[in-house]
Order: structure tokens, then sequence, then C-alpha cells
């Protein structure tokens, strides 16, 4: 096994922002982000959150490196969209090899979603979509996302109705019918993108249950929602 991690760090941009008494402001489900408040993302990406699971790795017996999505060039971003959203990226180009040699040695690499432009604009990209498109650029057995729900339900409202296991196909379905909506969306999407590119498997889990990463890989019946590109290996 050969993880790579990916983070965010929307709660303690927040937090930070409020430090600095600047006004967190999203439009479309995405955080607008001026010039100032690339500045703390960044800060708080690269310097805090990526600094503190690298630590925590390191603490429990891995060997973990922190980087970020300029280091190496590994994710070239674009802005996203017509910039309506500020220094809000998507991720144009994806080039692991400064991953190998790390990987190859045991290392653990710990990537925060920030990464430049081709003019060396530093961006900030959605962690879910950085993971999926590394996910699909090493052609990773699995993509897992953590997040703070059990995985997609078929009614939000109603946590014992969890989808455990979908084909591409039927992701696709349940976004078309609404049944998958708000933040779910772009988490399901990401799956559907990474699998579109060759990836096995996709899941998303909650992370806040302990033990959540061995639950869901190494138990028959897992704890959240796998997406598969083949029916076939829902028959395995």
């Amino acid at each position: 096994v050969q993880p790579v991690v990916v983070h965010g760090g929307g709660p303690e941009i927040n937090q930070w922002l409020g430090r600095l008494q600047i006004e967190p402001e999203f439009r479309g489900g995405l955080r607008v982000t001026t010039p100032e408040t690339m500045d703390v993302v960044e800060m708080v990406l690269v310097g805090r959150v990526n600094k503190h699971i690298v630590n925590g790795l390191q603490k429990v017996g891995g060997r973990a490196v922190g980087l970020c999505g300029s280091d190496g060039a590994l994710v070239t971003a674009r802005t996203y969209g017509e910039g309506c959203n500020g220094l809000v990226g998507e991720v144009a180009a994806v080039d692991p090899a400064v991953l190998s040699p790390l990987l190859d040695a045991g290392y653990i690499p710990v990537i925060s979603s920030v990464a430049a432009d081709v003019d060396g604009q530093a961006h900030n990209i959605n962690a879910d979509t950085v993971a999926g498109e590394l996910a699909a650029a090493l052609q990773a057995e699995k993509l897992i996302l953590l997040t703070d729900t059990a995985g997609i339900l078929r009614d939000r409202h109603d946590p014992t109705s969890l989808v455990r296991q979908l084909t591409l196909a039927g992701a696709r379905d349940l976004i078309a019918r609404g049944v998958v909506e708000g933040g779910m969306t772009p988490k399901t999407e990401c799956c559907i993108r990474a699998l579109a590119q060759g990836v096995a498997a996709a899941h998303i889990i909650d992370g806040r249950v302990p033990h959540a990463l061995l639950l869901e890989v190494f138990s028959d019946a897992g704890i959240g929602t796998m997406v598969v590109g083949s029916p076939r290996l829902l028959e395995d």
C-alpha cells in the first residue's frame, strides 16, 4: 500500500480569516478568494494544516513529506470558470513525477490543495478535485474521500438510507435524478471523473468514524459508499 494524502482546511481558514477580520464569502458553494484571502489560504493550508498532518503521521510511526500542488509542478492550476470567484482554481494538468521517488522510498506524500498557474499565481483548489485528478494520474487502485456524512444517501434526511455500492452509471443516474445534491454532488462528480480515467474504485466515507479507512477497505460490508467503474467488481 502506497497512500497519498490530499487535504483542504476550510474550518481553519475561516478561523484565521475571522482573526484577521476578513469576512468569508461564498458564491455557488465556492469560497470567493481575493488576493488577501489567498494569502491566508496559502498560509493555513501549506504552513499549518499540512504540517499538522505530517507531524501526526510521524507521531504514529509513518514517514511523511509535506507538499503543495505547486511543488515540483505536481499540479498546474487555472482560474475556475469565468473568474467570478477570484483565485479559485481548477486542475489544468498533473505531473506526478515528484511523487514516485517518495513513494518508492516509503514516504507518505501529504499534499495541500494550493497550486500555481503557468504565471506563478497561487490558486485555491477544491481538495476533492485535486485528490481525484492525482488518483487518475497515478492510476491508483482506490480514491477515498473522507467527509462528515456516512456517504451517498438516497434520502439526505435519513442516515439509514446509505447507498453502499454503485456503478459509474448508477452514480451518474443519482445525480441526474437529484438524489445526490448539495455538497455531495461535487464529491460524487469527483469520483465519476476519477473512475472514467481508470481508477478502479472510489469511496465516500465518514472520516469521523474511528478506524474509518480500515473498516471501509478491509471489511466486507464497509462503512460508506463505494463507486466502481465496472459492475464486475461488485460481483467479486
